[in-house]
């Protein structure tokens, strides 16, 4: 009776814990993507340690190199940005006149709904719709501010993460029994490090993304195809593409509408870009690097984002991959090696595929890392300062 009265208890205490975290699920889903960027940027915290410093100097080093990024973005991007809208905003009237002219299906439909009239209409009374609007504006103030709220939440959750996680790292092995601390701390080791990989895969797809948009907007201009507005178009494509899932959509719908205003032609070749490249990204660029980086099959990495971010959404989506990867790793780590241990073969084969996969992934990593140093080391020889002998 005693063992059934422990059962329903312990039922008790889940369902409790589970309801109230449901209850502040935004404030767990916040921890969660604090905790991720905290185990993402330990690489190179722990890298700033080995050249002698200590892990608060570490962190504050980091932390101030993402806030000189944020402000050089800033002043680079946001001024001429401003400026663009600005003239993208005047530019509207004389795009919406010359569409009217065209001969296609779209001209006569410019013409046939009096699109510029109605245009005209729109813009003169403006300030009255935005008098009206005050309660609508009071509430996108308040959700922009909620949003800049939680991003600092973030952050400085993330720099708590960072201080500590060495000590949060040993805190959580005590948990464990004597006899399997050592294989705990090897699971918690093995799934920071797929976390890391996690992080340093999505900056480099949405690197990818940003780039690519970049160079194809740049060869429209080039063949005369006007795409203007071209490096914020692309900077904005790179930031959404850091988001799972829609992310890339929400990137290139400002450009596909931008480039449709210039010429239809050129709406069609950026649509039909970023629908190719959406293909590429999401079965080539980012299975790829995904697998390299916490070690989880294309298909693996495609159907955990489908599925967590039907289950959670955009949080859903974005904690997919680190999900999944701690998952696989808690499965091999305790499950796969213990039925080794009793001697499954079966267990045993898959086992050894699995330790191949790591093991191709931590050789292509490492071939990458040694040809971006070549490569960095003959721009230094050709770029360096040269003396009368022909020396550096």
């Amino acid at each position: 009776m005693s063992y059934w009265v422990r059962w329903a208890l312990t039922i008790a205490a889940v369902s409790v814990v589970l309801a109230a975290l449901w209850s502040v699920f935004n404030i767990v889903v916040l921890v969660l993507m604090a905790a991720v960027l905290a185990i993402g940027l330990d690489p190179a915290v722990r890298r700033i340690e080995g050249l002698g410093r200590s892990r608060g100097r570490a962190v504050t080093l980091i932390f101030l190199g993402v806030i000189a990024i944020v402000i050089l973005f800033a002043w680079l991007v946001i001024p001429p940005l401003i400026r663009q809208i600005g003239e993208l905003a005047d530019d509207v009237p004389g795009y919406v006149a010359r569409l009217s002219q065209r001969d296609d299906a779209i001209g006569r439909y410019f013409r046939e709904q009096d699109m510029a009239d109605r245009l005209q209409e729109f813009i003169a009374d403006l300030p009255a719709r935005i008098s009206a609007s005050f309660g609508t504006i009071v509430g996108v103030a308040g959700r922009v501010t909620s949003a800049i709220f939680n991003v600092l939440t973030v952050a400085i959750l993330t720099i708590y993460f960072m201080l500590s996680l060495p000590r949060m790292r040993r805190t959580a092995a005590l948990g464990f029994a004597p006899s399997a601390r050592e294989r705990a701390e090897t699971v918690m080791d093995e799934a920071i490090s797929r976390i890391g990989g996690y992080v340093a895969g999505i900056l480099t797809t949405a690197s990818i993304a940003g780039l690519s948009a970049l160079l194809f907007f740049t060869i429209l201009n080039v063949v005369g195809l006007d795409m203007p507005f071209a490096f914020p178009l692309a900077i904005w494509a790179a930031l959404m593409g850091l988001i799972p899932a829609v992310g890339a959509y929400i990137g290139a719908a400002p450009a596909v509408i931008v480039a449709f205003f210039s010429s239809g032609l050129t709406g069609v070749l950026v649509l039909a870009y970023f629908i190719v490249y959406q293909q590429v990204e999401n079965y080539a660029i980012q299975p790829r690097i995904m697998k390299n980086a916490v070690n989880l099959s294309p298909a693996a990495v495609i159907v955990s984002t489908l599925v967590f971010g039907s289950l959670g959404g955009f949080a859903g989506a974005l904690l997919a991959l680190p999900a999944a990867a701690t998952i696989k790793v808690v499965i091999v780590e305790v499950f796969l090696r213990g039925r080794v241990a009793e001697g499954d073969v079966g267990a045993r084969e898959t086992l050894d595929e699995h330790d191949r996969a790591g093991a191709e992934a931590e050789a292509e990593a490492q071939a990458r890392a040694a040809s971006r140093r070549r490569f960095m080391r003959r721009l230094r020889d050709r770029l360096g300062p040269r003396g009368p002998d022909g020396g550096t």
